[in-house]
């Protein structure tokens, strides 16, 4: 029996085997596995290449048990390129070669290596039909092996595991689960008719939307943290802006069309994150010093989120709701603020030292400007989130 289902011959066999290699979910594993050699800083080509090897096989694995599972055991696919017996032998096939591949890796790095890479082929071989029936198991799957492949990347050139290759595999994990919930969505109406629970089916299409872009602002909010610790290198939240601005065009398409944006907004956050790894372009650059202002920086802020906040509050036409709620914290945010001053829990250096009702001019613009800038906020979500159910409900696909 061919492996091929619809030709004959080596070529079509060919071609069958080639079809489960699919680029956009192969190349971020392969890349991962790199990325984490690039923060282990000098590497091994040799190690490293065998390591992306043994990752390409977990993934193929997983792209093949897949399609597998779906097309000849559940019947969920209207078609698939290869025979059963095409499918178990790519998959005892991928299994040989990932083993050898683990194999060498323990031979030249140490069983430490092997170990760190051995759970990528489970995530991948376990993919369907075990793992893809949770909605926890099914969102983690893809970004769990993306971790995996970045911290055996590293610990294969360093038989070590640091504080901030944890810190890269977790911001990819938690960010990457963000993106496999809106990929989800875009099979809610067929999942749901066949009861399996992704996040979506099990949330719903709404509650499950604000969840995934919640753990992509978590994840790149994660960025920000590392930086500031010392984990990441200082140019590394150019890579999170990027792909921030991304999820906030999404947020507001279809899942189909959003999708498609995080997807290719994940490549460029790797890509970012990469430069920043290894060329450190901003390394002893110091921080933007503003207090040569004087005694108008406290002032110079407030100014500035200021602004922010008046715009988010006209693009979301909240002015006249913040007005409100800006008039009604004002006595409460004036009691506090003179109370907590007068007995002394903190002080202000950088301002112009003029008072007003007992309390510096500046106080009584930051009880102005944080209420609009939260209120411009939530109004903005608010407004986004109404823009993203109109997409939702016009997208052909849901």
């Amino acid at each position: 029996m061919a492996i091929a289902r619809h030709e004959r011959g080596p070529r079509a066999d060919l071609r069958a085997l080639l079809s489960q290699v699919h680029p956009v979910f192969m190349l971020p594993p392969l890349a991962a596995s790199w990325f984490g050699a690039a923060v282990a800083g000098e590497f091994a080509l040799s190690a490293g290449a065998v390591h992306m090897t043994a990752i390409f096989f977990a993934v193929y694995t997983a792209h093949v048990k897949d399609g597998y599972v779906d097309f000849h055991r559940r019947g969920e696919d209207d078609d698939h390129p290869m025979t059963v017996r095409g499918c178990r032998l790519s998959l005892l096939a991928a299994g040989v070669g990932f083993a050898a591949c683990t194999l060498a890796l323990a031979v030249l790095v140490g069983p430490g290596a092997a170990l760190v890479t051995l759970p990528t082929w489970f995530v991948g071989f376990l993919h369907a039909p075990q793992l893809d029936t949770n909605p926890i198991t099914t969102t983690l799957g893809y970004p769990t092996g993306i971790a995996l492949a970045l911290l055996g990347g590293f610990y294969v050139q360093t038989t070590a595991v640091s504080a901030t290759i944890l810190g890269f595999a977790l911001v990819f994990l938690v960010t990457l689960a963000g993106v496999k919930v809106i990929d989800d969505e875009q099979d809610y109406a067929y999942d749901k008719s066949i009861d399996k629970r992704t996040v979506s089916v099990l949330l719903g299409r709404k509650r499950a939307r604000t969840l995934a872009f919640s753990l992509l602002m978590l994840g790149l909010v994660g960025v920000l943290w590392g930086t500031v610790a010392g984990l990441f290198p200082p140019s590394a939240p150019a890579a999170a802006l990027a792909f921030g601005s991304v999820a906030l065009v999404a947020s507001r398409a279809g899942p189909t069309v959003a999708t498609m944006l995080l997807i290719r907004g994940a490549y460029v956050f790797l890509a970012l994150l990469l430069v920043a790894v290894w060329f450190r372009p901003l390394s002893g650059t110091a921080i933007p010093d503003i207090t040569v202002l004087g005694p108008y920086t406290y002032l110079a802020t407030e100014v500035a989120f200021g602004a922010l906040a008046v715009g988010l509050l006209r693009y979301a036409g909240a002015l006249r709701e913040a007005a409100r709620t800006v008039a009604t914290l004002y006595p409460i945010a004036y009691l506090w603020d003179w109370y907590t001053l007068e007995v002394g829990v903190f002080e202000i250096a950088l301002r112009t030292g003029y008072d007003l009702f007992g309390i510096p001019i500046e106080e009584h613009l930051f009880m102005i400007v944080v209420p609009a800038l939260v209120v411009g906020i939530h109004e903005t979500i608010r407004t986004l989130s109404a823009e993203s159910d109109d997409a939702f409900r016009s997208d052909p696909n849901t």
